[in-house]
């Protein structure tokens, strides 16, 4: 039996982010004792080339569930072919008031409005020294909450210099519900502005460290035809290394009258997944391979993930499905997802 099964509706019976930071701790304390093996089974190698980076199988974590990289060599040793964190941001903010982290099981959902509560770039990277982990390493980026919208920039900015040294890749994140405006920037002339400002620091940077790091835009499945149109177009026009889609979404089709429905925030899990894959689906044409996608949203079993790989992703995250199902979770995707060659 899969040890997560037993363990889950104990963990069910907290409230979510009480259970969020038990499993952290549990997660560091097994990996420390050698333990972590039991909790999964590693996934069969499956390299594939993304934004000239190699990961040993397609399927990664999310960002969100380890903000300030407390956990990254646990985390790894679950059998992810590349780890996010964040995100984070220039200073540490406390996020949004508690609770502001609700399961919907009914629906297999989440609904969080954390707001980008963290420790603070500094912090992070700290935890990042300390890691032992020499794989692919996704360091997500945001701005703070006190940082004026038409300011946006300097923040990403401040965080971009911070963490490129220690990042396999870098995401933008502009598309969280629970920094108010944050979605502002995918549009037309914020994001061209915003895009600019980062392609020429990365330029900067590459050429200061001798180490070229992607830089991905992570995007909302809040959009309609026109805006992915235009940010397709944004991100080929500005070259940008890849592109997450997506967050979390504002709409509570599929939980509407359940418990935890109506609340503030942005809702991920299976109800997020179709929006995710149709976003997915239509940056692929829009795109036309010139620069990759990674799929997230949803993703609770195998047929999921090949399913975003279908619609045009390359790589896959997942992070509800892991709530839900626990690690076997990683192994499960990866196997699909190999099968399909």
């Amino acid at each position: 039996m899969n040890p997560y099964t037993l363990l889950r509706p104990t963990m069910f019976a907290l409230d979510a982010e009480t259970a969020h930071h038990l499993t952290l701790n549990g997660l560091n304390v097994a990996n420390k004792l050698g333990l972590m093996s039991l909790a999964a089974s590693r996934p069969a190698a499956d390299p594939r080339t993304v934004m000239g980076l190699t990961f040993p199988n397609p399927v990664g974590l999310a960002a969100g569930l380890d903000k300030n990289g407390e956990v990254i060599d646990a985390l790894a040793a679950l059998g992810f072919g590349f780890v996010e964190i964040g995100t984070i941001t220039p200073l540490p903010q406390p996020g949004n008031p508690k609770p502001r982290l609700f399961r919907i099981p009914e629906a297999q959902g989440i609904v969080n409005r954390m707001g980008f509560n963290n420790e603070g770039v500094d912090a992070l990277i700290e935890n990042v020294k300390r890691a032992n982990f020499k794989g692919v390493l996704g360091i997500n980026i945001g701005k703070n909450a006190v940082t004026p919208i038409e300011k946006a920039a300097v923040d990403y900015l401040i965080c971009l210099r911070k963490v490129y040294a220690h990042a396999g890749y870098v995401t933008v994140n502009i598309s969280s519900p629970n920094t108010k405006n944050l979605r502002q920037l995918q549009g037309g002339d914020e994001l061209d502005a915003l895009l600019a400002q980062l392609k020429a620091e990365q330029e900067k940077l590459a050429q200061q460290h001798g180490r070229y790091v992607p830089v991905a835009v992570k995007i909302a499945p809040d959009l309609d035809a026109d805006q992915i149109k235009n940010i397709a177009a944004l991100l080929m026009r500005h070259h940008i290394d890849g592109v997450i889609a997506t967050n979390t979404t504002l709409s509570r089709e599929g939980v509407e009258n359940m418990k935890h429905g109506d609340e503030t925030g942005g809702l991920s899990g299976a109800p997020v997944r179709d929006k995710s894959t149709a976003v997915i689906r239509q940056l692929a044409a829009e795109l036309q391979g010139a620069l990759p996608i990674i799929g997230v949203g949803g993703i609770l079993n195998g047929a999921d993930a090949v399913e975003k790989i279908q619609a045009g992703a390359a790589l896959v995250q997942i992070y509800s499905g892991l709530i839900y199902r626990g690690p076997a979770l990683v192994a499960e995707c990866a196997e699909a997802i190999r099968s399909m060659r």
